[in-house]
């Protein structure tokens, strides 16, 4: 008699805490769940067409969408500038949660994430000039550094072989310190002329970036829309995503009533948005939730939408360039499909990046 009550005491126990199990990991009928996300700017615009899509058929989930520049995102949640608190963060480059996930390991002795980070979406870097400024700068319709430095160098068009009234030419990237793209920009620019980041001449060459940009914006999607707002007077060459130079072309033909010239350097470096899940502050059912949204972002209809907004898919299987509203079928003049690829640098060349940046006068 008492082993059959122990048992069913046993089995009381086992139920309840089951129960109580379920409770705490099952959403309540009623009660939408959020999760909110960090991402770079460059996303804003698909990840906002997703949110509607994603929360249409998932009633019970609510997206919150942050956007700000790929660095801003790693300071901000190591400073706990924020006043959220973030589930997902998606920068623009996987390197750059490989540099949060190190700072937060060294300052917490704990693992930030809680699964391996998942890319979602690729892009590359390449510039882009007026069409009349970048004949006379690139007049074989190549992309060169080294002309790019000289006019740096020569200031004004009418040394460069441009018109007078053109005035001062004038080179934009994004603040280094605040952007994937800036950073990009610095290091494939060196690589190019096989410098190394601690040589005299690399110090040189990033201090005549930093005198010729004004203001650098904090982030690339900023960056571009002030070009096309602004028009020829205030930037001739800058260098971006292919995803937003391709997916605001038509505005700048519209805006400036001519389209900006994209150019692909001879080889340019890939950068993957990547999305992971942070531990701090997430139970383990927000993140299964968040999980969910991750894996929605990579399956074929997802990705044809980043394909509609100039980004190049993460999932093998899927022919992007013929898709609907694909900017590849829109004969947009100097797009290059296939390319030579360089490796993004390393988290701790981005670190020294950044210094350099704010060691050179």
């Amino acid at each position: 008699m008492n082993n059959k009550f122990r048992i069913n005491k046993a089995v009381i126990s086992t139920g309840i805490i089951l129960v109580s199990f379920a409770l705490a990991y099952a959403p309540l009928p009623g009660i939408k769940q959020t999760i909110i996300i960090v991402s770079g700017t460059e996303l804003k615009e698909p990840l906002e067409e997703l949110e509607t899509r994603f929360e249409r058929d998932n009633k019970n989930i609510d997206l919150e969408l942050k956007f700000q520049g790929s660095q801003d995102l790693v300071n901000n949640y190591i400073d706990q500038e924020n006043d959220f608190q973030a589930t997902i963060l998606i920068p623009a480059n996987g390197q750059i949660l490989e540099q949060l996930a190190a700072r937060w390991k060294a300052q917490n002795n704990s693992e930030l994430f809680y699964n391996q980070p998942q890319a979602i979406a690729k892009t590359i870097l390449v510039g882009i000039a007026w069409q009349e400024r970048g004949k006379i700068l690139f007049p074989d319709d190549k992309f060169s550094w080294s002309k790019l430095e000289r006019a740096m160098k020569l200031k004004n068009w009418s040394k460069i072989g441009g018109k007078a009234d053109w005035g001062s030419f004038d080179f934009v990237i994004t603040n280094p310190t605040r952007s994937n793209s800036g950073q990009l920009t610095l290091n494939l620019w060196l690589q190019s002329e096989g410098k190394d980041l601690n040589s005299p001449d690399t110090e040189s060459l990033v201090a005549l970036v930093k005198n010729s940009v004004y203001q650098p914006p904090r982030s690339t999607d900023i960056l571009l829309q002030e070009f096309i707002t602004r028009g020829a007077n205030d930037g001739d060459v800058a260098m971006v995503y292919e995803s937003i130079a391709l997916h605001r072309w038509s505005q700048a033909k519209t805006t400036q009533g001519q389209p900006y010239q994209i150019y692909y350097p001879a080889t340019t470096i890939e950068t993957i948005a990547t999305a992971a899940i942070v531990r701090p502050n997430t139970d383990r059912n927000t993140a299964k939730v968040a999980d969910k949204f991750i894996e929605f972002l990579v399956q074929p209809q997802q990705q044809a939408v980043f394909v509609q907004y100039g980004f190049r898919p993460v999932t093998k299987d899927l022919d992007w360039r013929s898709l609907p509203n694909s900017p590849w079928a829109q004969n947009i003049p100097g797009i290059v499909p296939n390319l030579n690829i360089q490796q993004s640098p390393s988290s701790p060349e981005i670190a020294e990046i950044q210094r350099l940046w704010n060691r050179v006068q």
